[in-house]
C-alpha cells in the first residue's frame, strides 16, 4: 500500500437511515479491519436514526448530523431542512477538519450528501457505494464529483459515468453469505417437518402490512396444501398477529417471530421465500440462491423496490406481485411454484446468476486503491 499522510489509514464512512445503508457499510468497515492494520474509522450518521445505535454496537465511533429528508409534497416543513442541511454541511466541515481522513465513503441516506459533499470540495478521495438498481437523488448527486462507485446491478452507466463503476454486489451478512447449516439441520432448529414444503415470509425489522395481510388471506390455502411457515411478521405486527394463529387450525405448521436471529438457518430451511424487494433482501435471496416472490414496497423514494425486483424479473430469476394485487395472487403463485421442481430449478439457477460473493471486500480493495 502507498505511504499514507497519517501513522494511521483513517476513513470515514457515512450514511444511514435504514438496514439497507447502515449493514452494508459496517460490513466493509469489518473488512478494511482485516486488510489493513489497526485503521482509524469514524461513522457520521443522522441523529435519530438507526446507525446511531447499530454503529456503536458494532464497535465503531459515530457522530450524528442534525439532518432529515425532503418532503415530496409541498409543506413548510421543507424550510426546516434547509436550515438542517446548511447546519449539517457546517458540522460535517468541522468533522473532516478535525479527524483528517484519508477516503471518505458514502452508502446513501441523509448524511452521506453534506459528508460527501464536502469532502469532494477538499479534494478528498470519495467512494459511493450504491446498493439499488436504480440511484438514490444523494447518490446521483454526487456521482460527478466523487472519484469511484461501487455498484450491485449492471448497467448503471445510465445513470453514472461509466469510468467510475465497479461492480461489486451488495455486502450481506457473513453468515448468510457463508451458511453452513444444512436443510434437514436447519428443520430440526426450527422444529419443522421434513416432509413439507416450507414457506419463508419476511416483512423486515418493522413488518410490512400488505405481506402480513396477504398471508392471512391465504393462509388456509398454504395450510391445506401441506406448506409450513416460518412467519417474520415484525415488531410492529406481531401481537395481533399472534392472537390471529392461535385462532386457526393446523397453527401448529406456523412458525412466528416478530424478528428472525438466525436467518442463515431460515433460508437453509425454507424452500422459498416471499418478501420485499429491498437492496439487502435481494442481494441476500441471490447468495442463497432461493426461488422468490417479490412484493416491492409502494412507499419509498422513486418506486426502487419495484425496479430491484424488475432487474431479476426481466431475466427471468424472480416473481413478482404489485402491492396492491398481493392478497389476491399471493397464495395462487406460491402453490403455482413451490410444487413445481422444474420452475423452482429454473428460479434457483436464474437467481443464482447476480449473487456476489466477498462483495465487502471488492467495495474495501475500491476504497483502499484510492489512499495517496
Amino acid at each position: 500500500m502507498p505511504m499514507l499522510r497519517h501513522n494511521k489509514f483513517k476513513i470515514i464512512i457515512s450514511g444511514g437511515g435504514t438496514g439497507g445503508h447502515v449493514f452494508p457499510a459496517i460490513a466493509v468497515a469489518d473488512a478494511i479491519k482485516k486488510m489493513v492494520q489497526t485503521p482509524e474509522i469514524l461513522f457520521v450518521g443522522a441523529k435519530g436514526k438507526m446507525e446511531m445505535e447499530k454503529v456503536p454496537k458494532a464497535g465503531y465511533q459515530i457522530l450524528g448530523l442534525n439532518i432529515s429528508g425532503i418532503q415530496r409534497k409541498l409543506t413548510y416543513k421543507n424550510l426546516f431542512v434547509i436550515f438542517k442541511l446548511i447546519g449539517s454541511i457546517r458540522k460535517a466541515k468541522k468533522i473532516i477538519k478535525e479527524f483528517d481522513p484519508d477516503v471518505v465513503v458514502g452508502f446513501g441516506g441523509y448524511a452521506s450528501g453534506p459528508t460527501l459533499r464536502v469532502a469532494t470540495k477538499k479534494k478528498i478521495p470519495t467512494v459511493i457505494q450504491e446498493q439499488n438498481s436504480f440511484p438514490g437523488l444523494t447518490n446521483r448527486l454526487l456521482a460527478k464529483k466523487v472519484d469511484k462507485i461501487c455498484v450491485a446491478y449492471d448497467n448503471m452507466d445510465r445513470f453514472f459515468p461509466k469510468s467510475k463503476i465497479y461492480l461489486t454486489g451488495n455486502p450481506v451478512r457473513k453468515d448468510i453469505a457463508n451458511i453452513t447449516a444444512d436443510k434437514k439441520e436447519a428443520e430440526k432448529y426450527f422444529k419443522l417437518d421434513e416432509d413439507k414444503k416450507t414457506l419463508l415470509i419476511l416483512g423486515g425489522s418493522l413488518g410490512a402490512k400488505t405481506i402480513n395481510n396477504s398471508v392471512k388471506e391465504n393462509i388456509e390455502t398454504f395450510l391445506n396444501n401441506g406448506i409450513q411457515i416460518i412467519w417474520q411478521t415484525g415488531k410492529l405486527y406481531f401481537d395481533d398477529i399472534q392472537e390471529y394463529v392461535k385462532t386457526i387450525n393446523k397453527k401448529e405448521n406456523i412458525k412466528l417471530f416478530a424478528f428472525i436471529d438466525r436467518m442463515d438457518m431460515a433460508y437453509a430451511a425454507c424452500d422459498m421465500v416471499v418478501s420485499r424487494s429491498g437492496a439487502i433482501s435481494v442481494s441476500e435471496i441471490c447468495i442463497t440462491k432461493k426461488p422468490a416472490i417479490f412484493i416491492p414496497s409502494p412507499n419509498v423514494a422513486e418506486d426502487h423496490q419495484t425496479k430491484n425486483a424488475m432487474a431479476l424479473v426481466n431475466h427471468k430469476a424472480a416473481i413478482m406481485i404489485k402491492d396492491s394485487e398481493a392478497p389476491e395472487k399471493l397464495g395462487e403463485e406460491v402453490i403455482n411454484t413451490i410444487f413445481d421442481d422444474e420452475k423452482t430449478y429454473r428460479l434457483k439457477k436464474k437467481i443464482a446468476e447476480f449473487s456476489v460473493k466477498d462483495s465487502a471486500e471488492k467495495i474495501a480493495s475500491v476504497i483502499l486503491s484510492l489512499v495517496n
